[in-house]
């Protein structure tokens, strides 16, 4: 059984955000480090908050496991003469390695057989490597931004103060820039702040309770939760749920305590979510709503620290959302005197960007793209898709989304409703945005769905037409989310949209700003759009093949391949499916470059061949109406049926005969029912 190691890094104090994601590297990364050092280790825990990040490892093994390498020497045949005897590379080798001829071994290589000599190291101590390898594991955490104070080289998130580092209980002994490791830690700033000595993990966490610090981040949400629970019900209201401000207040504090002050309720004239983003995105304070749904004039602030009069806290919370919530019905009232549509042109003075010109420019490709797709998809909606495309950027240039650029698109439909637009066009101005995120809420709506569709797909094309193309992890526009958004939005929608189409007339419409061909924009904006279809699909639970059989045949209508995937996959958990499958794949593969024609009943040589014509036939009827009925399971089940006369075919036909018009008549009857299969998938895709 190992030991414990417990490590701590304590520093000024980290922003919020930055503390999830390091927590989750430091366990990951030290795993990786240990098992690379071939450091046995158990369990690892991280805990942290903005003073101090925590690792805690269970079972570290005392010594490092003995490593074994193979150095590989001259080939046998230099290696020997022909007489077997060792030959001076032989010798010169085993000399430099320090053993004897014979204990030299053979290896077989992909060049062929070698000499080698095997060598084993035995393990270090663990408690003599940690101390070596653990600072460059420290400064190798990775931050958004890193800092560097003092007269040190070293960079870290925030200066680092001390470090606790203890093994079994002993104190490891290392450096980090001018800090040396001890066994102490230090409790809170200012309720707890002289040095606590701690022997391990239980008693590190304990210990820290005691001086006023909650250091388990789940343990602290949790008490966040129930603090901010009872302080709502005292006023008779709900916190308004929110996990990411729950989740960075959490990170803001060490021992969270929490006060509920009030506002005038004249400001519950402003949108609500005019009220919650000022204080979530200004204080970090917490909104609440009464048991009908309506906010509350109050707010609850978390503090890092207990007071000794609550009421002077609670004053200056108040006074400082007082100017914040007067700052934003100001800027609500100015912009309410202007007509949303009187705002448009100010969008000439701003840049969406450089290569692709300004907001209005963009507002007028993505307006008149709107139009084409609802002109093919949803006629009688074309009038309001016109104008809420126009309208739908205007509110960038408001004083309340300067303020408060997350409230884009909300404070649009605010505007809109008092400005007097159809009720339509002013939700399609918020909803032309969904989803925001993964995971966010899909336009409900039809007309805000084809807007943000349209918005979506200049982007795209835009992009990929001045070279700004995603590589690797990076997406600086967010392309592939935007891709993603409208698959999503189609399938939701159910919308049968003909991607190239779609793509080539956006491109039309960005004529004179890309620098790239449209054609050659146009292949590589489909293939994105395909790759991102086929990740998500794959996502979902569908098979590798299936989802490569379906869009080998084209994905140019997201719904269709969707739907024909799942269909081939219900179909692929028959029994009958392999050998199926085999049958196509014989057609799909022997038909694969011969020419199309005309097929003679005339030339038939066997009844098998008519038989197989027959059957064709009634299938490419029955294959086609069900494709037109977009009924693809009953497609795959028709399909089935040419099986038996496929299999009784190659059995008794010859397909490439001697006779040249025999062979060109039997391969135009396979390239025609190859055709018809090949529109549902191309099945010499999946294994059998």
């Amino acid at each position: 059984m190992g030991s414990e190691l417990l490590l701590e890094i304590g520093t000024e104090e980290i922003p919020a955000r930055f503390i999830p994601p390091v927590l989750e590297e430091l366990a990951a990364s030290f795993q990786k480090l240990l098992g690379q050092e071939r450091i046995a280790v158990g369990q690892v825990t991280t805990w942290g908050t903005p003073r101090r990040l925590a690792l805690v490892a269970q079972g570290v093994a005392p010594v490092q496991s003995e490593a074994s390498t193979e150095i590989i020497g001259p080939p046998k045949a230099v290696a020997y003469d022909s007489y077997g005897n060792p030959t001076p590379a032989a010798q010169g080798f085993a000399k430099n390695q320090g053993v004897a001829v014979g204990d030299l071994i053979e290896v077989d290589t992909p060049r062929g057989i070698y000499l080698a000599v095997s060598k084993r190291t035995a393990g270090r101590p663990t408690k003599e490597r940690l101390p070596e390898i653990l600072p460059s594991f420290i400064l190798g955490l990775s931050f958004p931004k890193s800092m560097r104070w003092g007269a040190e080289t070293v960079t870290f998130a925030r200066p680092i103060h001390w470090i606790l580092a203890r093994l079994g209980g002993e104190v490891l002994h290392l450096t980090v820039g001018d800090v040396t490791s001890g066994g102490m830690t230090y409790g809170h700033r200012f309720l707890a702040p002289q040095p606590v000595e701690v022997e391990d993990a239980e008693d590190y966490a304990a210990a820290l309770e005691k001086a006023r610090v909650i250091v388990d981040p789940q343990t602290r949400r949790v008490q966040l939760e129930k603090e901010l629970a009872q302080a709502a019900a005292q006023v008779g209201g709900e916190v308004v749920p929110n996990p990411g401000l729950l989740e960075e207040n959490s990170f803001l504090v060490e021992y969270p305590s929490v006060v509920c002050g009030n506002f005038e309720d004249k400001f519950l004239a402003l949108p609500d979510e005019v009220l919650i983003t000022s204080m979530r995105e200004h204080q970090r304070y917490f909104s609440l709503r009464g048991k009908d749904g309506k906010l509350l004039p109050h707010f609850i602030a978390v503090n890092n620290t207990l007071t000794r009069n609550p009421e002077v806290v609670k004053k200056g919370h108040e006074r400082v959302l007082r100017a914040r919530l007067s700052d934003a019905m100001y800027f609500y009232e100015v912009d309410s005197k202007v007509p949303l549509e009187d705002r448009g042109e100010a969008l000439k003075g701003v840049v969406f960007h450089s290569l692709l010109g300004t907001s209005y420019e963009k507002m007028e490709r993505f307006r008149e793209l709107a139009v084409f797709l609802a002109q093919r998809l949803a006629p009688d909606l074309t009038a309001g898709v016109r104008r809420a495309a126009y309208l739908c950027k205007a509110d960038i240039v408001t004083e309340m989304v300067g303020e408060f650029p997350s409230l884009q698109g909300v404070m649009g439909r605010q505007y809109a409703r008092l400005s007097g637009e159809a009720p339509e066009v002013a939700e399609a101005i918020f909803t032309h945005y969904l989803p925001r995120h993964a995971g966010d809420l899909l336009p409900g709506d039809l007309t805000g769905a084809l807007v943000g569709m349209a918005d979506r797909l200049d982007t795209i094309c835009g992009c990929f037409g001045v070279g700004l193309i995603p590589t690797g992890a990076a997406d600086p526009y967010g392309l592939r989310r935007h891709a993603l958004a409208i698959i999503h939005i189609l399938r939701d929608q159910g919308l049968h949209l003909n991607l190239p189409e779609a793509v080539g007339a956006a491109l039309d419409l960005l004529k004179g700003k890309i620098s790239r061909t449209p054609e050659e924009t146009g292949l590589e904006v489909l293939d994105f759009f395909q790759t991102r279809l086929q990740h998500l699909l794959i996502s979902e639970g569908y098979n590798n093949e299936t989802v490569a059989a379906v869009l080998a045949t084209g994905g140019e209508d997201v719904v269709d391949a969707a739907d024909k995937a799942r269909a081939l996959e219900e179909v692929r958990q028959s029994p009958d499916f392999p050998a199926l499958a085999v049958a196509f794949k014989r057609v799909i593969n022997i038909a694969r470059g011969a020419e199309a024609g005309e097929v003679s009943p005339m030339l038939f040589e066997h009844p098998e061949e008519k038989l197989l014509f027959e059957a064709a036939a009634l299938m490419e009827e029955e294959v086609g109406q069900a494709l037109e009925e977009r009924d693809y399971p009953r497609a795959c089940r028709a399909l089935a049926k040419l099986k038996g006369p496929v299999d009784a075919f190659f059995e008794k036909v010859l397909v490439m005969a001697e006779d040249e018009n025999l062979r060109r008549n039997r391969l135009a009857l396979l390239v025609s029912i190859s055709n018809t299969f090949l529109q549902m998938a191309d099945f010499s895709r999946i294994s059998t």
